[in-house]
Order: structure tokens, then C-alpha cells, then sequence
């Protein structure tokens, strides 16, 4: 058990050291595609209203996530794993988003010293969709539009 958290520890400073711009270091083409797998439960939609992806409203909108608070947007009911993330004030990044999405639950065992459920049950089962996912994710949020105007 003491070498899988070893395991864990050396790939979240693996990755963070990876990430040199800060934001993302997968292939926003491909995650766009990719986002196919999220759609049934989350959209993305910006703060004015456009659609960028339709999907489902049973997960939280993923507009803006990059820097976002965990488990703080507006109108959805999170897990109590994810607030108490929240209360500590993370927030999501790339290497939060990749490992959330590997498993969901774990990340939160974790993240807070002991298990939570998460209301997330999907998992996502390559690394490289998760990282390709996010920097759609990143492209299409309130960062990317205010670089490119």
C-alpha cells in the first residue's frame, strides 16, 4: 500500500512539472472528440448563455473549470467529498482533473485521508483522454476567449 502512494505522489509531481504553461499539455482536437464521453452528463455552456456542447445537466457545467473551486459552482448539489475539497480551496488543474477522472472516489480518499463517495461513477480509463479532454476544456473557457480577442 506504502508504494502505491509513493507510486501516486511521484506521478502528481511528475505531471505537475509537466504542465509548463500552466494550463494543459493534451490535444484539445482530440478531447473535443473525446468529450463525447461526458456529454451524457455534463454541457458546456459559456456566461452568456452560448452553447459550446450540449449535454446533460446531471453533472455541473464545465465552462470555466480550469482554476474553478471544487465543488463550488452555482445550481449543483455536489458530493460532500467535493465541498470539503472546496472548503480547503482547491481547485481544479490538469493534474486534479486526470486523476479525478481516473477514479473519481479515490481521488477523494485520497485527497481528504479517508473514503468519500462521489457522485461521479464514470471513469475515464486512459490518461491521455483525460489530458486531451482538459485542454478542450481550457480552449473553449473564459482564459482561451480572453487570449485570443
Amino acid at each position: 500500500m506504502r508504494s502505491y502512494f509513493i507510486a501516486v505522489g511521484t506521478a502528481v509531481l511528475m505531471t505537475t512539472a509537466a504542465i509548463a504553461d500552466g494550463h494543459a499539455t493534451g490535444d484539445a482536437a482530440a478531447g473535443e472528440k473525446g468529450f463525447k464521453k461526458c456529454k451524457s452528463c455534463h454541457m458546456i455552456v459559456s456566461n452568456d448563455g452560448s452553447v459550446i456542447q450540449k449535454g446533460s445537466k446531471t453533472g455541473p457545467n464545465l465552462y470555466g473549470l480550469y482554476n474553478r473551486v471544487m465543488g463550488s459552482q452555482e445550481g449543483f448539489r455536489y458530493s460532500k467529498g467535493l465541498v470539503a475539497m472546496g472548503e480547503q480551496d482547491a481547485a481544479w488543474d490538469e493534474a486534479q482533473f486526470v486523476a479525478w477522472t481516473k477514479d473519481p472516489s479515490d481521488f477523494l480518499k485520497e485527497s481528504l485521508g479517508k473514503r468519500q463517495r462521489s457522485k461521479m461513477s464514470y471513469k475515464l480509463k486512459s490518461e491521455k483522454d483525460a489530458r486531451n479532454i482538459w485542454a478542450y476544456l481550457v480552449s473553449v473557457g473564459p482564459e482561451a476567449e480572453t487570449t485570443t480577442n
